[in-house]
């Protein structure tokens, strides 16, 4: 939604009487003082894998499937198995572990 189309928004709101002058002047004056935001910013690319990090606290190597338990309701102990699992197929579970290791980033503290 553009910034015309939001002042616009509020300037209806204004007019049936759901906000008061006052808080129709601090909702404008709130939407032009931010700045633009960028494409990558919007909340709906806040994706999952946006979200990911490693685990500090349930870890065995690196924290990753820790972080992937933390995630997604699984036990951590159930991707340690399917780690190891594809692991034993051809090494693609040790592979992506790895990266995955080096890529994703250590959860705040």
């Amino acid at each position: 939604m553009s910034l015309a189309d939001e002042i616009e928004r509020l300037q209806s709101l204004r007019e049936r009487g759901v906000l008061s002058e006052e808080e129709f002047q601090r909702a404008k004056a709130r939407l032009l003082d931010q700045p633009p935001a960028a494409p990558w910013a919007d909340p709906a690319h806040d994706s999952f894998l946006h979200r990911l990090s490693r685990s500090r606290t349930d870890r065995v190597l690196g924290g990753v499937c820790g972080g992937f338990g933390r995630h997604t309701g699984l036990p951590s102990w159930v991707w340690r198995v399917l780690f190891f699992a594809a692991g034993a197929y051809f090494g693609v579970g040790i592979l992506l572990y790895l990266l995955l290791w080096i890529f994703m980033p250590l959860e705040p503290a």
